[in-house]
């Protein structure tokens, strides 16, 4: 039996805080893919699911519909476990390039769709592509033969992975309706899902650089999403993360690949190694190559120890036609040719780093796009010197940027030099892990 559905009553239901059964949102989300619906609706239902919110059942239902307007990728043709990881974004956040080769060399197929940066910085793929020839445009067929050949394999999404979140973000961008628990918990599940892997591990940042600047909020977001991986069949784990400063010490996409290297070669900051190892960690155990978490990690510390992660970065970017000698010699990236530092104004302790600051000194320097269409330089950035409870004397240096152009240059340095933060009190040392959330509850850390 057909059901006559208009969008008008689907609108009032919601403004009323009505349920929505699974088939009106599903006609919801085909109906505006396909154009049946203009925006003015689209956009006044998204108003009133900001207002009045979305229960888990229909939180659920819009992902799997947006999941399902395109294509759904098929992974059967990998042998084992495939697995995943997601970042909700952050300043110097590199991880995917440091615990993909940990995971893949201890033999777990790592099949990951990853999207260009749109910020202050580039996304992994921009960073990938700071190896000579290294192409994430490689075909389906290649890309399975990679991942079951060596169990790892990166590529840019398909423009048909979920279409419909894509259009439905660009009304969200311009309509005030971002910011919603279930919207943005179903535009990020609905492409994990239809990207075919069965383990989802989410990187869930929290604090000043994050788009959910509190604990409270970043806990409520992993929570919604892993209900909804749940409901999808899908072992998902999240992963609460500090981003109250810059993750590791570099921002900028190929000093980031440099510095992600360095971690894989045992020489890489504590936070962005322990950070890595924690995600990978329920990666291998979503994958059943661990009984606990502690088992875990010590399989991946033994990946770099061995240096077995380092020789599977190696084989990964060959695999995809990049120039791997890069990873044995760093000193061959290209370099940015101006350099200049921002030293402190004071003596006193770093008590607060303005993070999204320090991530648009990096796109004032050209390392983000301000548009889709910018062009990333991939060479620029920043490296930096001294963070939160570090105590530092007038003159000294807090951070190195790295440029191609004196007046970009001039104008990060104030940016940069306005992100610091310096008191006479030490502030109290920051977590790196607040949380974990599964679907058997949370796990404050």
């Amino acid at each position: 039996m057909v059901i006559y559905m208009k969008m008008y009553d689907l609108i009032q239901k919601k403004k009323n805080r009505e349920h929505l059964s699974v088939e009106e949102i599903e006609y919801i989300v085909h109906n505006f893919t396909s154009c049946e619906i203009p925006d003015y609706q689209m956009s006044a239902f998204l108003m009133a699911v900001c207002l009045n919110g979305m229960d888990h059942e229909e939180t659920a239902a819009l992902t799997i519909a947006m999941a399902n307007s395109g294509e759904m990728l098929d992974l059967s043709r990998i042998e084992g476990v495939k697995v995943d990881k997601h970042s909700t974004g952050g300043v110097g956040d590199k991880t995917s390039l440091v615990l993909g080769p940990m995971v893949a060399a201890l033999g777990i197929p790592v099949a990951k769709m990853s999207g260009r940066g749109l910020g202050h910085t580039g996304g992994t793929i921009d960073k990938l592509e700071s190896f000579p020839g290294f192409s994430t445009t490689i075909s389906t067929e290649q890309f399975i033969q990679n991942v079951n050949r060596i169990k790892m394999a990166i590529v840019g999404q398909t423009t048909n992975l979920a279409p419909a979140d894509k259009k439905i973000y660009a009304l969200r961008d311009v309509t005030a309706t971002v910011d919603n628990i279930s919207l943005i918990a179903s535009s990020i599940m609905s492409k994990k899902i239809a990207s075919g892997s069965e383990v989802i591990v989410l990187d869930v940042k929290t604090g000043s650089g994050a788009f959910m600047k509190s604990l409270e909020a970043s806990i409520a977001l992993a929570k919604e999403m892993v209900e909804i991986g749940t409901i999808a069949g899908r072992r998902t784990y999240a992963v609460i993360t500090d981003m109250n400063q810059p993750l590791g010490t570099t921002v900028g996409n190929t000093m980031e690949v440099i510095e992600a290297i360095e971690t894989l070669r045992g020489e890489g900051p504590k936070d962005l190694l322990e950070i890595s190892i924690t995600l990978a960690a329920f990666m291998v155990l979503g994958a059943g190559k661990a009984n606990t978490i502690i088992e875990a990690k010590k399989m991946l510390q033994d990946t770099i120890d061995n240096r077995s992660a380092l020789d599977k970065l190696v084989e990964f970017v060959a695999a995809q036609g990049g120039d791997s000698s890069y990873v044995y010699a760093t000193d061959k990236f290209c370099k940015a040719s101006l350099t200049d530092k921002v030293t402190a104004k004071s003596n006193g302790y770093i008590t607060e780093i303005h993070t999204e600051e320090v991530g648009m000194t990096s796109l004032v320097l050209g390392g983000g796009r301000e548009t889709k269409d910018s062009v990333i330089d991939l060479s620029v950035g920043l490296k930096i010197h001294k963070k939160i409870g570090d105590f530092v004397y007038q003159g000294e240096a807090l951070a190195q940027l790295f440029a191609n152009d004196k007046v970009k240059l001039t104008q990060a340095k104030e940016r940069l030099q306005n992100a610091y933060v310096i008191g006479n009190v030490k502030p109290k040392e920051l977590k790196y892990i607040y949380a974990v959330v599964t679907k058997d509850g949370i796990e404050m850390l």
